[in-house]
């Protein structure tokens, strides 16, 4: 298989690192508007026969276009923060590829009633082009990372394999990472955080379907475990809300995640002073958006791993009933990130993120995944990608609650 990966952040590094000597790969080109962080994650890796750079710009969609047909490569992964999905996307159907990512394409609040009704939600872009996907004969799997990704992986899992029904699936995110030497030190993308931190959360439901609600709402305490313990987890809009239930009969799915009350209020700072704005604005004659300004000044998460000590828990708690009994899981990944520094050089968040999108290129080139159109993870059988992660350096565990 070759491949062209767009975007060697952190999780481009930890994608590139994991796809090591396996066997299914042929080329991997990595492609970045910052061609010397391309060329550093190239030089650490050991098969330079397999692997080779390019600059790109992945808001140009002809740009893409013309790299993936320069190399003949069969799968695009984008490993990009997701306002550069469309063009991406649209480039991977152009060239006739594969096409991977790790988040859809992004939302737009409801006009009106933010906090009670959709607007353009995530995804909603891509799956207007479902038809034209499957009458091209081409597969895009959306959402593959770890969350959307593994945790939509463990909702079908659940449905194929522990319950009878299922009444609420929620995806449950959190850790107890520390990062120090740094006051605020985000461990994944602030662009990416800010955009799914402060929309609308997004809910479905049998009743209503999709509805929103405030951000960082409905407070809970969840345990997670291995030692991280509880955290409270409060509602963020998240991709697996759209995905799972078109493919998973429930009757509620969600998406809470452990930030807080820390990190809220430097994200709620953030929004109170217009820092969270992605157009740009006028700075003294140069045009800049706000939000790519804190980013600037924040450390790059794909380099905080020898500052980082702890563990990060993904995972999906399901509640229904198997055998006519009520029943609770919680099925989940637990990255330490001293042992993702030693394995792959990869702080955890980011390692943790790209194994799923590698698992998910080993199950496409083997031809055990595959379609024609739009799907997400959930849509294939579940069972090769869970016997595949402990071999990966990611077991899963499974807890009843």
């Amino acid at each position: 298989m070759k491949i062209l990966l767009v975007g060697v952040g952190g999780v481009g590094e930890a994608i590139a690192v994991i796809s090591q000597h396996r066997p299914w790969l042929e080329k991997m080109v990595l492609a970045d508007y910052n061609q010397a962080r391309a060329e550093e994650v190239c030089a650490r890796l050991d098969d330079p026969d397999c692997y080779l750079t390019e600059w790109v710009d992945a808001s140009k969609q002809e740009m893409v276009e013309a790299l993936a047909r320069k190399h003949g490569v069969d799968l695009i992964m984008n490993a990009c923060d997701p306002q550069y999905n469309m063009p991406i996307f649209n480039a991977a159907f152009q060239a006739g590829c594969t096409y991977m990512d790790m988040a859809m394409s992004l939302s737009e609040p409801h006009a009106v009633d933010p906090f009670h009704r959709p607007g353009l939600k995530l995804g909603d872009l891509q799956f207007k082009q479902a038809r034209a996907w499957e009458e091209k004969g081409l597969l895009a799997v959306l959402g593959l990372g770890v969350e959307p990704g593994m945790a939509d992986v463990f909702a079908r899992y659940a449905q194929d394999h522990l319950f009878d029904e299922i009444e609420e699936i929620g995806i449950r995110d959190g850790a107890n990472l520390e990062v120090r030497g740094y006051t605020f030190a985000p461990n994944f993308s602030i662009w990416t955080t800010i955009e799914e931190c402060l929309n609308p959360p997004v809910i479905w439901d049998e009743a209503n379907g999709w509805y929103t609600t405030e951000p960082f709402s409905e407070p809970e305490i969840f345990e997670f475990p291995e030692g991280i313990g509880k955290v409270e987890c409060v509602n963020v809009e998240h991709e697996e809300v759209l995905l799972v239930p078109r493919w998973v009969k429930t009757k509620r799915v969600t998406f809470k995640y452990g930030l807080g009350d820390d990190f809220i209020g430097v994200l709620k700072t953030l929004k109170m002073l217009g820092l969270d704005n992605k157009e740009p604005i006028e700075v003294k004659g140069v045009r800049v958006a706000p939000r790519d300004v804190v980013a600037a000044c924040l450390p790059d998460p794909a380099h905080l791993g020898d500052r980082m000590f702890g563990k990060t828990c993904a995972g999906t708690w399901v509640k229904g009933k198997k055998d006519g009994k009520e029943r609770q899981v919680y099925i989940y990944q637990v990255a330490d990130n001293q042992d993702c520094m030693e394995k792959f050089g990869c702080q955890a968040v980011v390692a943790q993120t790209g194994f799923n999108a590698v698992i998910g290129f080993e199950l496409i080139a083997e031809g055990i995944w595959q379609g024609k159109g739009l799907y997400g993870p959930e849509a294939f059988d579940p069972q090769p990608f869970m016997d595949r992660m402990a071999g990966f350096g990611f077991p899963y565990g499974i807890r009843e609650t």
